[in-house]
């Protein structure tokens, strides 16, 4: 994913329909990012600017969404207001086919006199940045500035002229000649790929797009220049550039089998065939609301779920290393069995033994060769005692073998658990879910003495998802284990339709029938919403047990959501995040 200068050029065309709107609002929902609010009267509305000069997503476009405010503007929002605020957006360029954008505004100053100013905004990873100047492009306020500890090539200080970042050394796609691009070409290894040649020779280009238009020269993304002619190249990039030119673009989002957007782009995207899913959008501001604003609320609840993560992570490794060590200890009991046959092989040759000896050689009648061996004896013992110390080592043995299996099956049982309660980490969907998770490891004692555990709040109700079955049937499904026991044990009857992954971590789905038989596509239905909202996830063919519910039973004394059930069969489904999608209830 990457905001090239393709995306900035796509937005910065959308924000040129509201040019003449009036500056209306200035806000900071955070430390790096800055909304303006434009009351255009041609278009009869007010549009959302949001620039964002961060390092994760430097980002600017016009949005729909909404974002909540501090409560005291912080000081470069207050500058900006005085500066820009009531004013006039003018125009918004683009610097070169370059990620640095120009917007012009209009306005008047305090003594009542025309003043220009511009907002410069540079999107460049890491190195993002916003700059206010004057007329004269003197800088006034920024983002963040830089100094010479910080950079000996490029400071950024009040009142400095604003100079733009230091260029690569890279063609301008604008200015391309098809001999320009011969002898480009005759300069690189012929078993250099064509994306890599496209990407480090013109600039403004990310590697998606460097992929993309190698993609459409060959075919295949791997292409390299021995096999590229410069023509059939040229025209390639010719038409990639009259697309910009004619402004002619076609927004796309980019995600993965269980649409989980990983790419968005100003242009169609076919490089990843049948490996993703390709959705379009009628502008670029409907195209990032829809990437960022998934992308967004995922990272913030991963974000607050950190402390059950840490818990999780925590609780595994101790486990992990209790069970190597108890594994160990039971491979140590595996010759236990020895000290039973020493015993008796000492009980049976008690005449021949003396105190005092450290050792014995006797003939293995247990043994069909009848082999000698020597069995070591402590010399302050009798014979018998030392008889005696034998049992006890086998009876010790023994008993540590019984207490290390079980502890080891504990612990196993144990990890499990946990698997499950990271798998409803993952599916958690909002705070409430967070809230769930937490109270549930409180409840199982691995939380109760963290501040975030006692601070959540107690949900109020139990909220699993909801879907509709083609033949209208109610189902549910558990995003945790709290869930889980709820619409298993409370929500559903006796003879509704109880769906689980086999094996495996997963929620709970139940298929509200009330005894009646539905279709099969109603229980291929439940049975992919098991399937997809599992740990299996959507990999091939998933096998999915389902039973009715009153053959589940809660084992007493269990972790949270651990059942048993019995008179079940098996289905086999492919997960489908799409499918089961369009059937949940909002």
């Amino acid at each position: 994913m990457a905001f090239d200068a393709g995306m900035l050029r796509a937005a910065l065309h959308e924000l040129n329909a509201a040019a003449d709107a009036r500056v209306e609002k200035v806000q900071q929902p955070q430390k790096d990012e800055i909304v303006l609010t434009l009351h255009s009267a041609a278009l009869r509305e007010n549009l959302r600017l949001v620039i964002n000069a961060g390092a994760n997503s430097p980002k600017m476009y016009v949005t729909a969404l909404q974002k909540e405010n501090p409560a005291e503007a912080p000081m470069l929002c207050m500058l900006l207001r005085k500066q820009i605020g009531g004013g006039r957006f003018v125009y918004a360029r683009q610097i070169g086919f370059d990620r640095v954008a120009e917007l012009e505004f209009s306005g008047r100053d305090e003594m009542g006199f025309a003043v220009t100013r511009f907002l410069i905004v540079e999107i460049m990873g890491k190195y993002s940045n916003l700059f206010l100047t004057d007329q004269n492009k003197k800088i006034i306020a920024a983002m963040r500035w830089v100094d010479f500890s910080t950079s000996r090539r490029r400071q950024i200080l009040p009142g400095m002229t604003y100079s733009l970042p230091p260029q690569q050394e890279k063609n301008n796609i604008f200015a391309l000649t098809e001999d320009g691009l011969s002898l480009m070409l005759a300069e690189c290894e012929t078993s250099m790929p064509l994306w890599r040649f496209i990407l480090s020779h013109f600039g403004g280009i990310s590697p998606l797009v460097a992929r993309e238009l190698a993609y459409r020269y060959a075919g295949d993304v791997d292409a390299t220049l021995g096999m590229v002619a410069p023509e059939r190249l040229f025209a390639v990039l010719l038409q990639f550039r009259t697309c910009l030119e004619k402004m002619d673009f076609r927004p796309s989002l980019v995600s993965d089998v269980e649409e989980v957007p990983f790419e968005f782009c100003f242009m169609d995207i076919l490089q990843y065939g049948d490996m993703a899913r390709v959705s379009y959008f009628s502008s670029v501001g409907a195209l990032l609301d829809a990437y960022f604003q998934k992308r967004d609320a995922a990272e913030r609840i991963r974000r607050r779920g950190q402390d059950i993560a840490h818990l999780l992570s925590g609780a595994r490794a101790r486990l992990g290393r209790k069970l190597e060590i108890q594994r160990e200890e039971l491979a140590a009991c595996a010759g236990g069995d020895a000290y039973k046959l020493y015993g008796d092989l000492i009980t049976a040759n008690l005449y021949a033994i003396r105190r005092g000896m450290g050792q014995v050689r006797v003939q293995n009648y247990y043994s069909e060769a009848a082999e000698e061996m020597t069995i070591a004896l402590d010399p302050r013992l009798t014979p018998a005692q030392n008889a005696q110390r034998m049992y006890k080592k086998y009876t010790k043995s023994k008993n540590a073998k019984v207490y290390l299996s079980e502890q080891i099956r504990l612990a196993e049982e144990e990890l499990r658990y946990l698997d499950t309660v990271a798998e409803a980490l993952e599916r958690a969907e909002t705070e409430s879910d967070l809230n769930e998770i937490r109270q549930e490891m409180a409840q199982s004692g691995y939380a109760a003495r963290t501040p975030a555990a006692k601070n959540a709040k107690r949900p109020s109700a139990m909220q699993p998802m909801e879907f509709r079955s083609v033949s209208g049937y109610r189902i549910l499904c558990g995003k945790n284990n709290l869930q889980n026991e709820y619409i298993t044990f409370r929500a559903a009857e006796k003879n509704d339709l109880w769906f689980h992954v086999k094996g495996r971590p997963g929620a709970h789905v139940v298929l509200f029938c009330s005894g009646a038989e539905p279709s099969e596509e109603d229980y291929t239905q439940a049975a992919t919403i098991a399937a997809t909202y599992s740990s299996a996830g959507v990999q091939g063919q998933i096998p999915v047990d389902y039973t009715r519910v009153k053959n589940v039973k809660k084992t007493p004394s269990s972790r949270p959501g651990y059942v048993t059930y019995s008179t079940n069969f098996t289905a086999y489904v492919h997960g489908d995040v799409k499918f089961c999608e369009q059937f949940r209830v909002k």
